[in-house]
């Protein structure tokens, strides 16, 4: 089946939405969730989803129904098929989960990603091609890891960079060898994208008023060695959107139909996913999250947190206990030996965007949920703003 961008229009059912949604008319929530599924085989996320059954896929569910957010990017859900996300929305999210109310999405928007589109170049260096690390993003098949995004309102993808290379990002991270020479060979360099997943600008309409929602799933900065070559890729990709929202700093970005330049002044964003990188711990090179907490055109103002991030940090230990940041602001649960939990999930609103809520969902152990959460290792984070 030809991979290409598609939107499913669906027929609303009726079904219930956000409560502050319908309370206040203006208030809507934008939420991301990297929900683990990308899966070891090609087209085994389709038998999951038609089955309807599927352990892991009804938590998800759960989660969803339970925080009920207007728009939502999904993280690692494998693109097959075009009825993938119709599938979960019809299969799970249309069902009632763990007595949670069901919810209904009218539009869905995914497409083609990086990873595991083979490049036909050695990008690891090690002497063999066709490996999922010599893909344009670590992957076994194409559309492995991908992204959905889900929407009441309507949806537009307005730009994709998928195909934007490193190479043309300026006093870009591109790794170097102790001479200071390219770690890259030319060849190499010079077609190696940014982007591990892709890049999106999708446009949700609400009430006439759009709202840029800019998602991505960079690369983690691990998995490499001394060059850093996954470490700095991660810094260039969150760097990409630090970039898109600045217009002193835009000019260079092009997109995959080779339009060129960032969002204008003023216009109203959500930048949202799992950016693999802590502003304060892990391995991420030169804080590289910050470049979006810290940037003047966002409002970071709250900083989600949960009670069950504290508890699990406290609970686990190990490299916990090294960690400078906050423990009740961690998204991710990871082995404590040698990782630790982190907060790698975020949902960032433009500053000139009111900013009345945030949160994780991560329920403490005595908590109601608690049940649902390891589905993932990665927990729900949501934000209210008020138009």
């Amino acid at each position: 089946m030809p991979k290409r961008w598609y939107i499913l229009l669906l027929i609303c059912s009726g079904l219930a939405f956000s409560s502050t949604t319908l309370a206040e008319g203006k208030t809507i929530r934008f939420a991301t969730y990297n929900i683990a599924m990308g899966l070891e085989n090609e087209g085994e996320i389709q038998h999951r989803l038609i089955a309807g059954d599927d352990e892991n896929l009804r938590k998800i569910a759960a989660v969803i129904q339970q925080v009920r957010p207007d728009v939502v990017l999904l993280n690692e859900f494998d693109w097959f098929e075009l009825d993938s996300a119709l599938l979960f929305i019809t299969r799970y999210l249309n069902k009632p989960q763990y007595d949670n109310q069901p919810i209904n999405y009218a539009e869905a928007l995914s497409g083609a990603v990086n990873t595991g589109v083979d490049s036909e170049l050695d990008l690891d260096l090690n002497g063999t091609l066709g490996e999922p690390q010599d893909a344009w993003g670590f992957g076994r098949f194409p559309g492995q890891y991908g992204m959905v995004v889900l929407s009441r309102w309507p949806l537009k993808l307005q730009r994709s960079f998928r195909k934007f290379k490193w190479v043309d990002m300026p006093d870009a991270l591109l790794p170097t060898r102790e001479d200071g020479t390219s770690w890259y060979p030319d060849a190499v360099r010079a077609q190696l994208r940014l982007s591990s997943k892709s890049h999106w600008d999708v446009e949700v309409m609400i009430d006439g008023q759009p709202i840029h929602f800019l998602v991505s799933h960079p690369t983690p900065p691990v998995f490499d060695g001394p060059e850093d070559r996954n470490g700095r890729r991660n810094h260039d990709e969150i760097r990409l959107w630090a970039d898109y929202i600045d217009p002193a700093r835009s000019a260079y970005i092009y997109d995959d139909t080779g339009i060129t330049g960032g969002l204008p002044a003023g216009t109203r964003f959500v930048i949202a996913g799992d950016l693999n990188a802590d502003p304060v711990d892990g391995a991420a090179t030169d804080n590289a999250a910050l470049q979006l907490t810290e940037h003047t055109s966002i409002n970071a103002t709250c900083t989600p947190v949960s009670e069950g991030a504290a508890e699990a940090s406290a609970a686990q230990g190990g490299k916990n206990l090294e960690q400078k940041g906050n423990p009740a602001a961690d998204t991710g649960d990871f082995n404590d030996q040698w990782v630790g939990n982190l907060r790698l999930d975020y949902v960032l609103p433009s500053a000139n965007l009111k900013l009345v809520g945030c949160g994780v969902y991560w329920p403490g152990q005595d908590q109601p949920g608690h049940n649902l959460i390891n589905a993932s290792d990665h927990h729900l984070v949501w934000v209210d703003i008020k138009l």
